[in-house]
């Protein structure tokens, strides 16, 4: 399942960021690594971004992004 896909206030863990490039390395900056727990807060009224919470950080992610962090529940 990948981030944009899981519902509002459900706790997951991140399996694996299929990402390249720069941005790739700015999400693991930002604590997106195998195993962080990762919660959708809210999303736009559009649905496109998302706001997540990675730790005691709330980061907005785009939908396309979000589609390619894969996660797993908890």
């Amino acid at each position: 399942m990948s981030l944009a896909d899981v519902p509002y206030n459900t706790p997951v863990r991140v399996a694996s960021v299929r990402l390249t490039g720069a941005l790739s390395y700015r999400l693991l900056e930002m604590g997106f690594i195998r195993g962080a727990e990762v919660e959708v807060l809210r999303r736009a009224p559009l649905g496109d971004p998302l706001q997540v919470r990675v730790g005691d950080f709330d980061i907005s992610l785009r939908g396309t992004e979000a589609r390619l962090i894969d996660v797993d529940g908890h």
